[in-house]
Parts: C-alpha cells; sequence; structure tokens
C-alpha cells in the first residue's frame, strides 16, 4: 500500500436512529480507535423501510458527541447550504468545535434531496443557485473564522448580506475549521474543494472513477495555489469472518432506496484491505466506512482489529 490510510465511519441518522445509539456507536468507535465519527445532514429517509424514531439534527448531534466523547474527530458528510444560514452555521460549528476542544470539522454541500425540504418546508432552488449559495456560504464561514478578534466582517454576495458581523466565537482550531467539500462532479466541485476547502471526499465511487476525480482536484488546487489538498473516500463496506457475516451485512448495503445505485465493497479483511489499497495509491489519506446499522458494535470490533492496522 502506498502511503496510510486514517479509518473513520460514517452514519447515516435518516434511516431512524436516537441520540443514545449514535452516542454508544461514536464512544464504541473512539474505543476501539477510529479516527473520525460522521453525520449525514439530511431530515428525510431515503430507505422506504426506514421507520421511527426519524432523524436527528446533525449539529445538535455533534454537539451533544463533543462532550460525550475524548479524542475522536466529528463532523458532518454533508451539511447542506440550504438548511442554514452561513453566518448562524459559523457560530454553531465554532461552538461545537470548542465544546468538543478543537475536534470538529464541517463538511459542506449544495444540497440535493428533494425530499428533505418538501417534507419541512425548506426552499429548494435550481442546482445553478444551489451551488452559488454554497460557494457564498464557504466565502461567509471562512471568513467569519479568519476575522481576527475586535474586527468587523462585511460581506455582498448575491443571495447574503452581512454587515459589521463581530465574527464570533471563533473556533477553537486556527485559523478555522477544517472544511470538507465532496461530489462526483467534474468542474464546480473540484474548483470550490481547490479555493475554500482542506479536504476534498468522494462518495461511493470505484478506484476507476476516483482516479480521474482526484486528479481533476489536485489540477485545480494547483492552479488556485496553496498545500495539497486532503483526499478521501466514502465507501460502503460489508467484512466478516464468516460468509454468512457478510452476505447479512452486505444485504442492509443493497436494500431498496432514493439513494444513486453504488456496490459495496464486501469480503473478509483481507481483501478489504487490498481495495483500500488500491485509493490509497491514488493519493487517498481516509476512508469513511458508512455504518448502516448502529447496533453493529462487531463489526466496527473487526475493522478495527483486522483492517485498520494494516492500512499503511
Amino acid at each position: 500500500m502506498s502511503g496510510e490510510m486514517e479509518l473513520r465511519l460514517f452514519t447515516e441518522p435518516y434511516h431512524g436512529a436516537t441520540y443514545d445509539e449514535l452516542m454508544r456507536a461514536a464512544q464504541h468507535a473512539e474505543e476501539c480507535g477510529f479516527e473520525g465519527f460522521f453525520v449525514a445532514d439530511h431530515y428525510h429517509p431515503m430507505h422506504y423501510t426506514d421507520a421511527l424514531p426519524g432523524p436527528t439534527d446533525a449539529w445538535t448531534t455533534l454537539a451533544g458527541l463533543a462532550r460525550e466523547t475524548s479524542r475522536i474527530r466529528l463532523g458532518t458528510l454533508m451539511t447542506s447550504a440550504t438548511f442554514r444560514h452561513p453566518g448562524p452555521l459559523a457560530v454553531t460549528v465554532a461552538q461545537v468545535d470548542a465544546m468538543s476542544g478543537g475536534r470538529v470539522e464541517l463538511g459542506l454541500g449544495a444540497g440535493w434531496f428533494a425530499l428533505d425540504h418538501s417534507a419541512y418546508g425548506i426552499p429548494f432552488p435550481p442546482p445553478a443557485e444551489r451551488f452559488e449559495r454554497m460557494e457564498e456560504q464557504l466565502q461567509i464561514v471562512t471568513g467569519h473564522w479568519a476575522t481576527p478578534p475586535g474586527e468587523r466582517f462585511s460581506y455582498e454576495g448575491r443571495h447574503y448580506r452581512l454587515t459589521d458581523s463581530p465574527a464570533l466565537p471563533k473556533p477553537v482550531q486556527r485559523p478555522g475549521v477544517p472544511v470538507i467539500v465532496g461530489g462526483r462532479g467534474p468542474r464546480r466541485t473540484p474548483r470550490l474543494a481547490a479555493r475554500y476547502a482542506d479536504e476534498f471526499n468522494l462518495p461511493f465511487t470505484s478506484p476507476e472513477q476516483s482516479a480521474d476525480l482526484f486528479a481533476g482536484a489536485r489540477a485545480a488546487r494547483e492552479a488556485a495555489g496553496g498545500p495539497p489538498l486532503i483526499l478521501s473516500v466514502c465507501l460502503g463496506i460489508a467484512s466478516g469472518r464468516t460468509e454468512s457475516e457478510i452476505d447479512a451485512r452486505l444485504a442492509l448495503l443493497h436494500e431498496p432506496s432514493r439513494l444513486p445505485p453504488e456496490e459495496p465493497l464486501h469480503g473478509p479483511p483481507g481483501k478489504i484491505v487490498d481495495v483500500l489499497g488500491r485509493y490509497a495509491g491514488l493519493g487517498a489519506s481516509r476512508v469513511y466506512v458508512r455504518l448502516r446499522d448502529l447496533s453493529d458494535l462487531d463489526h466496527l470490533d473487526l475493522l478495527a482489529a483486522e483492517v485498520a492496522p494494516r492500512l499503511s
């Protein structure tokens, strides 16, 4: 394997999860040695079988986890730019960062799932406007954090106007909370990541598809200047000690849903390590493992014991 790869977890509370279930999974992930525990930011189920209790709010959840964990990184993949105004979002993220002692990361996206919006009365503009709003939000959030204490932050954009904001509170992490931008788009997303982000993330892409998209993000960053982007990928993974364990976990990842089709990575730990090595060879240094069943802590034990130590 080329380089070293961090193993993080990616959870989807909109399937129906209580805060206590998320807390148990996050605390167990921390005990196992996972590097991060990240939550999707959606309000409507995507699987047709999802039931009670319904979704949890991402940043409310992270605020709680910030106080009930001590080491593991916490964040979103991705917060939708349609859900929150950027000024209050900068305040929220900075406060959760302080509550965690500087362990928070902000994944920000344009928003794509229409039912999130129609079910909860959230405006859902056309794609071009959503990307415009996302870029303005990236400018405002990072501008808030970069404003020196005692100075004011103002912004005049097409969609947002801020006048003499005190730009407080500040995150613990300086110059600001790490920002993640991701997606499969070949032009707008890499450009936004290159200008505003620390990390470029690909959701559920094969090594072949990832190679071209990573190359595009690298080229955009070189054109924009700045340090190299951290490259990462989010993957559905179903591993196990026996074929029956693998099949049971894979069946959950194949449930009918409104999500775009994907082919999860599955097999015994050795196969998982081999395939992840292909992503590492492309320059990816982080993988976010999609945790479909929050109660399946044995899967976390297996990945932590037999996959994570071999990702170097």
